[in-house]
């Protein structure tokens, strides 16, 4: 009798087209290199001090761009794409699949409003999973009443709310996503799902009701005195001063409120405020998710732990199968700490006005890193070896017995679960442990993710990007430039950090993880020390056009070819790679000016801040984004108009670069139409160098319109127009009469 043919739980397929690329790459390269050569031969023909600085500092610019282009390239080298089974993941262990616990984060009620918080809740209570093996956390670090009583009110909506998108396979799970889908899909027109539907979006509207009644006039007396969890906020100081608030809403031990309406057992629910004091630093985001953990691990113990932030609703509730996939395959499997799906938005626009998607990222990127060892870790959507994130180090021998259970607290009652779990929670837990160094998330960095999964990545695992075709998270992006400019503030100054770390990819990672994935760790690492180079490119060659002094090869130059090649060649692969991977020229157009905007503001103020932070004079702070947009700002948002909001000097440098730019634009076209002696025959030398200073112009439309041309609260603000035309105007008559 022949042995039985075994089949993987998932397929891995190289990415199209890698011998062509790879071609180009090289090409490109080759032409990258004569660029450099010919910037060192003019810094030693040049005469001048001044001219030999001025040849430097292009050179030095140019190296620091080719060199971060050839580290973009590991991620564009080996691209893979994975395909789970979940069929076959069915066949072979429906009867034994392992607890997963799923973590959601919330900091904040005012920023992240308590009915998003628990519509995300909600989504991930009813994944297509068994429900006595799931079990949901809200970590809420603002320990507000009205987060908790808007899950107390979640835990009775899901009884009704579970078995209606099991019954009749609701997509997507998260109650107001689904009845938003259902404005522009239809609703059904069966008339025993159609009552029901009505029925459940009452129940919904009347939740919704209660909780935003809650939040604008307060929490009724009666209603805390329905419920003992509320008694635990009578010690209550302030959102950083508590002991620690524990409540197990729904959980097998408490039967008669444990079970939907159709008599299931739902997931378990459990809702934490850690203990907050102010003589103690509580480390963000990453202190929550290790409180999570230990409490977690004494009430349900899942050996699978997904985390997901509160803004980010399950999508698609096949999900964690795929994860398992990925995590229960007999030859592959022991080896993956993590599965990470990308973070996708449903409130991004047609064109994606601020480049929140990250399309190049998502579609090309992170493939690139799978290819390598897999992606980074980037805090939400990421299913987890619970075994890995406590700090466990991979061996080849280990595997994971998925049918075992931990039977190490099943005979404790609920109350003294509490109790148990209440501790694991506090400020002094951590003290003289290696909780945030070893084990859990690590605590010191911005950007607590990515190091965490540098370091497990490092202790030999390897983790697994998937990206299906239906979004397993939607989330909400920045719905204003400031918002995405702080956002790419804190992750490349935590970026920055981690290269400067000992957990550095450079030379922690070395020997540890493959070269492939040190370069692209590198990549995100050296996104803030980008701003020097690009702000040089966007300032010193428009203010030489000025003065009438080339900075670049003539068009008759043989040199110019090298020039030539880079810039049509990698403008076209770049268009051609957010094309293919779904998106439009617009949309590629505003990603090109986010990338300029990033570079020149975000970037330079995390160096900036990473500095003083080095010399002792400033300190990390986490800044969570906006979840609340004014009704005025969202219409002109989903119209595309770009939103500038308050004065910053974020803006105020942006403003500035553009402004100088167009000076010195009109300036070169005044002399070309006017043709005074030297004018255009002496443009004519310095073609780049125009084209250069126009491309800037033309980008920065959006911030000329919101100077000179809009009146709506959008506008950027007066004090920064003020600000930025006189700085422009000031270095623009310097360098033409100096």
């Amino acid at each position: 009798m022949g042995s039985v043919e075994y089949s993987p739980l998932f397929e891995t397929r190289r990415g199209r087209g890698r011998l062509i690329y790879r071609t180009f790459a090289i090409s490109l390269f080759v032409a990258i290199c004569f660029i450099w050569l010919y910037r060192f031969s003019h810094i030693t023909a040049t005469n001048g001090y001044h001219g030999k600085l001025l040849c430097l500092g292009m050179f030095a610019a140019e190296v620091w761009f080719g060199f971060y282009w050839l580290l973009t390239q590991a991620f564009r080298w080996n691209l893979v794409f994975r395909q789970p089974f979940k069929n076959i993941l069915s066949q072979r262990y429906e009867k034994s699949l392992p607890g997963v616990d799923m973590f959601v984060c919330t900091a904040d009620p005012d920023i992240e409003p308590p009915i998003m918080v628990i519509n995300t809740v909600l989504s991930v209570m009813a994944y297509d999973y068994p429900t006595e093996k799931m079990s949901v956390y809200l970590s809420d670090d603002a320990g507000s009443q009205i987060t908790f009583y808007a899950l107390l009110e979640a835990s009775n909506f899901a009884k009704h709310w579970v078995p209606f998108c099991k019954r009749f396979m609701v997509e997507p799970r998260s109650p107001a996503a689904y009845f938003k889908t259902l404005v522009s899909l239809g609703y059904p027109s069966g008339p025993s799902q159609a009552k029901e539907l009505a029925d459940i979006k009452k129940l919904y509207d009347e939740m919704e009701r209660r909780i935003e009644d809650a939040t604008r006039l307060g929490l009724p007396t009666e209603t805390r005195l329905k419920h003992k969890g509320f008694s635990q906020w009578d010690s209550y100081s302030s959102r950083r001063d508590h002991d620690t608030i524990l409540q197990i809403l729904l959980h097998e031990k408490n039967p008669n409120n444990s079970k939907d309406v159709e008599g299931l057992v739902l997931p378990a629910l459990v809702y934490l405020a850690r203990e907050k004091r102010p003589q103690h630093f509580h480390n963000f985001k990453a202190g929550a998710m290790n409180s999570l953990l230990r409490v977690s691990s004494n009430i349900s113990n899942g050996k699978v732990v997904l985390n997901v932030d509160c803004d980010m609703y399950s999508n698609n509730s096949q999900s964690v199968r795929d994860a398992l996939c990925f995590f229960m395959d007999e030859e592959k499997g022991h080896e993956i700490a993590y599965v990470q799906f990308p973070q996708s938005f449903e409130n991004a626009t047609k064109n994606d006005l601020y480049g929140s998607c990250l399309i190049s990222i998502a579609e090309v990127e992170f493939p690139g890193a799978d290819g390598y060892g897999g992606p980074l870790y980037i805090g939400s959507g990421c299913f987890h070896r619970r075994e890995s994130l406590l700090g466990m180090k991979f061996s080849e021998q280990y595997r994971n017995d998925w049918n075992s259970e931990d039977n190490q607290f099943k005979e404790a009652s609920l109350h003294e679960l509490e109790e148990q779990s209440k501790t694991l929670a506090s400020c002094t837990y951590e003290e003289n442990t290696l909780w945030g160094k070893e084990m859990g998330l690590k605590y010191g960095c911005p950007v607590e993710d990515v190091i965490t999964g540098l370091s497990i990545q490092c202790q030999g695992w390897k983790s697994v990007y998937y990206n299906p075709p239906r979004k397993a998270f939607l989330g909400l992006a920045p719905t204003t430039l400031p918002q995405t400019l702080v956002q790419h503030k804190r992750w490349s100054e935590g970026d920055l950090q981690i290269l400067l770390s000992k957990y550095s990819p450079a030379w922690f990672g070395f020997g540890r993880i493959s070269l492939g994935l040190q370069m692209g760790y590198c990549v995100y690492c050296l996104w803030a020390p980008n701003c020097i180079a690009t702000l040089y490119y966007s300032i010193i060659p428009s203010l030489y056009l000025l003065r009438g002094i080339p900075l670049f090869p003539k068009i008759s130059s043989p040199w110019f070819i090298p020039f030539a090649y880079v810039i049509v060649g990698e403008t076209t692969y770049s268009l051609l790679e957010f094309f293919f991977s779904g998106g439009t020229f617009q949309g590629w157009w505003n990603d090109l000016r986010i990338w300029l905007y990033k570079r020149t503001s975000s970037y330079l103020f995390a160096c900036i801040d990473t500095i003083l932070k080095l010399l002792g004079f400033s300190d990390s702070t986490f800044i969570i984004t906006v979840k609340v947009i004014e009704e005025d700002a969202s219409k002109r948002y989903e119209k595309e108009m770009m939103e500038f909001g308050t004065s910053s000097p974020m803006l105020t440098i942006l403003t500035t670069l553009a402004l100088l730019n167009l000076f010195c634009f009109l300036s070169v076209l005044k002399d070309a139409i006017v043709i005074r002696k030297g004018g255009l025959e002496g443009y004519e030398t310095m073609v780049l160098q125009v084209l250069l200073c126009g491309f800037l112009v033309l980008i920065n439309l959006p911030i000329y319109q919101g100077l000179f041309l809009r009146k709506d609260n959008g506008r950027l603000p007066t004090s920064v127009s003020i600000k930025s035309i006189v700085l422009a105007l000031g270095v623009f008559i310097f360098f033409s009469f100096a």
